[in-house]
C-alpha cells in the first residue's frame, strides 16, 4: 500500500488553521504530522496550502479522531471491514488505533511508542533477527530498528490495520530505503504462517496478540510450541498480556501464560504488563 504524504488534522489544530484565518492571518505554525514536525501552512481566504498542495478548510471536526484528505475533504482515519478500526490521537503525539472502540494500545501513563520502548529494551534486539508476531501499528518494529536489530520478521492479518500505517506517520515504511531492507512487513496470520518457518531461525520475538476473545489461538499451547521451536536456544520473547478479568473474575491471564510458555521450554517471569521468557 502506498503511503499518505498529506496533512493529517485533529480538532484541535483545524480549530487553530481556521482560527489564524479569521485573525487575518497569512501563515500558521504547527504540527499536520501527529506531532512529528512543526509545518507552515499557507492561508488564503478559500482554502490553504501545505507542501505545494492546496487545501479546503475543515469543518469542525469531532473529538477523538484524526482526519486525513481523501481527494475531496478530511475524512476520519477509520475503516468498517466487519468491525470499525479507527486511529485515535493521544496527547502524546503517538496515536493508538481502537477496534470496535476497544484501544489497543496503553496510552493512560505514557506514550504508545515509548511503551513500546521499554519492552523492546527488555529483549535486546541489537544484531539479531526479531519475530514481530502481531505488527499492529508497527511501534515495536520501528524501536527494534532504532535499536539495532540486523532484521525485523512483521506480521500483520488485518488489512485495515495495514492502512491505519499507511496513514500513520509514527509507523515505519517498510520499504522507505533508511530502513535498508530490515523490516520484513507480511500481511499474513502468524498463526499459520509460523509453521513454515524454520526451527531456531529467530534470535527474539515480541508477542503482543489481541485479547483472548478476539484471538485465542494465539494463546494456546500449540502456538506457543511453535514459538519455542522457531527461536533459538537462550532467546527472549516479551509477551504482552495486560491483566484482562482480573477483577470481574480473579483470572490471572499473565500467569496462566507464564505456565504454557513453561510447558513449551521456556523459564519465564513476570515483567511490565506481560510475560518475559527465555527459552530453555
Amino acid at each position: 500500500m502506498a503511503r499518505y504524504s498529506g496533512p493529517l488534522l485533529l480538532r484541535e489544530s483545524a480549530s487553530a488553521l481556521c482560527a489564524a484565518r479569521d485573525a487575518g492571518h497569512s501563515q500558521w505554525i504547527g504540527s499536520l504530522d501527529l506531532g512529528r514536525t512543526q509545518d507552515t501552512a499557507l492561508l488564503h481566504a478559500d482554502g490553504w496550502t501545505w507542501r505545494g498542495h492546496r487545501y479546503r478548510y475543515p469543518p469542525p471536526l469531532k473529538d477523538r479522531s484524526i482526519c486525513h484528505w481523501d481527494g475531496d475533504g478530511f475524512a476520519p482515519v477509520a475503516r468498517f471491514a466487519g468491525s470499525l478500526i479507527k486511529l485515535v490521537p493521544t496527547h502524546w503525539g503517538a496515536p493508538t488505533f481502537e477496534i470496535d472502540g476497544i484501544k489497543m494500545l496503553p496510552t493512560a501513563k505514557v506514550s504508545p511508542f515509548e511503551d513500546a520502548r521499554a519492552k523492546v529494551a527488555l529483549i535486546q534486539p541489537r544484531g539479531k533477527i526479531v519475530l514481530d508476531t502481531c505488527g499492529g501499528l508497527g511501534y515495536f518494529a520501528a524501536c527494534c530498528l532504532q535499536a539495532g536489530a540486523a532484521r525485523v520478521d512483521s506480521f500483520e492479518k488485518n488489512e485495515s490495520v495495514l492502512w491505519l500505517r499507511t496513514l500513520n506517520p509514527w509507523s515505519p515504511d517498510a520499504d522507505d530505503p533508511a530502513t535498508g531492507g530490515r523490516l520484513q512487513l507480511r500481511h499474513a496470520d502468524v498463526a499459520q504462517a509460523i509453521t513454515a518457518m524454520g526451527d531456531a531461525s529467530v534470535d527474539t520475538i515480541l508477542h503482543d496478540p489481541p485479547r483472548f476473545g478476539i484471538a485465542g489461538e494465539l494463546y494456546a499451547q500449540v502456538f506457543y510450541d511453535q514459538l519455542a521451536r522457531v527461536l533459538r536456544r537462550g532467546g527472549k520473547l516479551f509477551h504482552y498480556t495486560g491483566s484482562p478479568n482480573k477483577l470481574t473474575s480473579g483470572r490471572d491471564v499473565p500467569r496462566e501464560v507464564a505456565r504454557r510458555l513453561e510447558k513449551s521450554g521456556f523459564t519465564a517471569r513476570l515483567a511490565l504488563d506481560g510475560v518475559l521468557a527465555t527459552r530453555r
